[in-house]
């Protein structure tokens, strides 16, 4: 057995890289990790739990954060566009969505999730700075 932090994998033969438990077991210590400030351990962990359960909107939107947090901006952009594919309505997801492609330095195109968040909920103020934030920029750029 190999101990990682708070992550075991088992490797007994079986599957080496599998964690031990269960998929809500992996979610979570994956969750756990990513509040503890061990994004990449918890983007690992939350890989297996999104394989194992590609339909979690739970488990797709931990991974996406802990992708985000741990600078996959490119593999965080696939999970949030995953999450706002399967249900148009998470505001969440749009604003992760245009964060994500924003740190990828594809500003043109988290305009518009970071618009449709700001149109979901106004009354979020980091939705409208970020966006605020993109739309200067983009006018930056093009003054110069």
């Amino acid at each position: 057995m190999i101990q990682g932090q708070d992550c075991s994998f088992d490797s007994s033969g079986n599957d080496p890289g599998r964690p031990h438990g269960d998929v809500y077991d992996w979610f979570q210590r994956g969750s756990r990790l990513l509040k503890e400030g061990s994004p990449a351990a918890a983007a690992a962990l939350l890989e297996r739990a999104a394989e194992a359960e590609p339909e979690s909107r739970s488990i797709r939107e931990a991974l996406a954060r802990a992708q985000f947090n741990s600078r996959q901006y490119a593999r965080a952009v696939d999970s949030f566009r995953l999450i706002v594919a399967a249900n148009p309505t998470e505001d969440y997801a749009y604003f992760g969505l245009g964060l994500s492609l924003w740190r990828t330095g594809d500003m043109e195109a988290a305009q518009e999730p970071l618009a449709i968040a700001v149109a979901m909920r106004p009354d979020q103020r980091h939705y409208v700075s970020a966006l605020n934030s993109v739309r200067a920029t983009l006018r930056a750029r093009r003054a110069s």
